[in-house]
């Protein structure tokens, strides 16, 4: 059994630990560690991952986000977890751990970040046999972020026949770094989930078992924001105030269902009730542009 580590990156400063445990630490090496950076290409992670799997020589390819810590005995732990495989298993995820503040609750974004603890599938630390990632053509290139697009190979993957399992090494994954409006650019996803129901169908979420999402909630309140200021234009303003009055509503109860389970401090308070105010019509936008830019893409 022979492997290759494979990691995109957009040269973040974790990115020399990283390299210095692969050297070292304990376990067999690597055929070779090739880093691919994107910010030559800007194409993303998914077209840089298949820059460097179709370049390496490993039977298996290891994929590693350029932010994870591994563990002293990283690579003696993925050896474990890859030998004497069967032929019809064609990945091996790790263990994500995501370490959250002892002290108080997790803030709304650390919430976010906890959650690759227990996604399916994301190649944070994900092992692939390199024959199945020929078989199934490598990730789909359109997904620009790091986002579905490793979901959407797994799924590829296990329908021309591979399983996937769950090995026995553990990957650390920090929190990522967030500002006040890290939540509203994230509503970016909205538009890959468009080519994710175009490609896998209108039950893709159930298949990588993810949770219901937002959108048709935050479609309700853009449009109750929208009719209100028609309503005031045009001179209906008991209309309008309806309208508003429901807008109002359900931007308060969403802001209070992210407000509630974190620390509840003055600054995560207001950033709750500001981008509470903007995701909905930013998830709205995102996903209109998604439909149509992939409205032609079929499975």
């Amino acid at each position: 059994m022979s492997y290759s580590v494979v990691i995109p990156t957009v040269g973040r400063p974790n990115l020399d630990t990283l390299l210095d445990a692969l050297v070292g630490g304990v376990g067999p090496n690597p055929c070779e560690i090739i880093v691919v950076d994107d910010r030559e290409t800007g194409l993303g992670p998914a077209a840089a991952r298949n820059t460097g799997w179709r370049e390496a020589r490993g039977d298996w390819v290891a994929f590693l986000d350029d932010d994870v810590v591994l563990a002293p005995d990283w690579k003696a732990r993925l050896a474990a977890d890859l030998e004497d495989l069967p032929d019809d298993v064609g990945a091996s995820q790790a263990r994500i751990e995501v370490p959250l503040p002892d002290a108080r609750k997790p803030t709304d974004a650390e919430r976010g970040t906890a959650g690759l603890a227990t996604a399916h599938w994301i190649t944070a630390d994900m092992a692939y046999r390199r024959e199945a990632l020929a078989r199934a053509g490598g990730f789909d290139e359109r997904f620009p972020r790091a986002y579905r697009e490793d979901a959407e190979l797994a799924l590829r993957v296990q329908d021309i026949g591979y399983r996937i399992v769950r090995g026995s090494r553990v990957t650390t994954h920090p929190v990522k770094p967030a500002t006040f409006l890290t939540s509203v650019r994230d509503q970016r996803g909205n538009a890959d989930d468009a080519l994710m129901r175009r490609l896998v169908g209108p039950g893709w979420r159930s298949r990588i078992g993810g949770r219901r999402g937002r959108l048709q909630s935050h479609a309700a309140t853009t449009a109750a924001g929208v009719l209100s200021v028609l309503c005031g234009v045009m001179g209906l303003r008991r209309a309008a105030g309806a309208f508003g009055a429901v807008w109002v509503g359900r931007t308060v109860w969403f802001a209070a269902t992210r407000i509630a389970p974190g620390p509840r401090t003055p600054g995560e308070i207001v950033r709750m009730l500001v981008t509470s105010a903007l995701i909905p019509p930013v998830a709205c936008w995102h996903r209109l542009r998604g439909e149509l830019r992939y409205r032609r893409v079929r499975p």
